[in-house]
């Protein structure tokens, strides 16, 4: 069945003829490399909590967690394990099969509440549920720790391409990320590894985001593509809403780049309609988060991701099935 090569040597210049082919064309490529890899009718359901919101001191402009920025977030410290698996376990009974667990540090730290967060990837594991942390940088030793308590994925985003970074962040280096993958990595977790567009990048930032990405040793088992979700108070919330088709130009290229990958549509979902949707799971996407929120922001709720499932006869993917072999 998988009959391409997966490769880790992709040009710059081999992305941009990808990611400039006719749309119609680029979807179709996609499409058919997708069926070669992929179970089309399946799509990995997530959900995503804020264990911890608010107060962070990075200066992330897209975010409205930075504690430097005057946005509604209401700031509150760390959640209780039990209400946390109580949201698990409603997740997983509405059809979730990965739960996902997000706090607004900068950094993982040796502490008290690292503690109790490796105690909630332990209570959620028990679930049945692969577990997804989202915490910041953290070293070897503490990807190791997560992994020991049974954390199935761990996400740290790049965002955007190496040259545009230091236009969006200046708290942390394009560096200290590609690290934390690595530590993750070297800790036997996968990785969540994606990027935002609608920043005010170019194309070409776009296109080397998605080389660093598919040029790293082993691919990103998940690769979330978000479209910037425009938040008052925060300094990008006057950027234009990114073009639909954008959205479907990115996840078909990140397919045929990464055809082994789950290509999450993430991020900006809530604004599609459902035909914009269905169109996405086309160009090659099969994951997605579900509930109310996103963190933060606005994101489909479950009885509406039902509805569509239930039109486009979609099914949820189940959990820790095996991705695909590297080759």
């Amino acid at each position: 069945m998988q009959d391409v090569q997966i490769r880790h040597d992709w040009t710059i210049e081999e992305i941009k003829d990808i990611y400039n082919t006719p749309l119609l064309e680029l979807v179709y490529r996609a499409a058919t490399l997708h069926r070669q890899y992929q179970d089309t009718a399946e799509v990995q359901v997530c959900t995503l909590l804020s264990i911890k919101t608010g107060g962070c001191t990075e200066d992330c402009a897209y975010c409205p967690q930075a504690a430097r920025y005057h946005t509604d977030i209401n700031v509150h410290g760390l959640m209780k394990k039990e209400d946390v698996l109580q949201y698990a376990r409603q997740a997983r009974d509405a059809g979730s099969t990965r739960f996902c667990m997000g706090a607004a540090w900068r950094e993982v730290r040796d502490n008290r509440d690292f503690d109790r967060v490796l105690d909630m990837v332990k209570g959620v594991n028990e679930l049945g549920m692969e577990v997804c942390c989202t915490l910041g940088m953290l070293t070897e030793e503490q990807a190791k720790k997560l992994a020991d308590a049974g954390l199935y994925a761990y996400n740290h985003n790049l965002d955007t391409s190496d040259e545009y970074y230091s236009e969006i962040i200046t708290t942390r280096t394009y560096d200290d990320r590609l690290q934390t993958l690595d530590n993750v990595r070297k800790a036997g977790v996968s990785v969540c590894c994606g990027g935002i567009i609608g920043l005010g990048e170019t194309h070409e930032d776009r296109i080397k985001m998605l080389h660093t990405l598919s040029n790293l040793p082993t691919h990103p088992e998940s690769v979330p593509i978000n479209a910037l979700t425009r938040v008052k108070g925060t300094p990008l919330e006057h950027m234009p809403k990114v073009e639909f088709w954008d959205m479907v130009r990115m996840i078909a290229t990140t397919r045929i780049l990464m055809p082994g990958a789950m290509v999450r549509l993430s991020a900006g979902r809530a604004e599609m309609s459902m035909s914009e949707q269905a169109l996405c799971f086309m160009a090659g996407a099969n994951s997605i988060f579900t509930g109310e929120k996103l963190l933060t922001t606005d994101n489909p709720s479950f009885e509406q991701d039902h509805m569509m499932f239930e039109l486009l006869g979609l099914k949820p993917r189940e959990a820790f099935k095996e991705e695909k072999v590297e080759a």
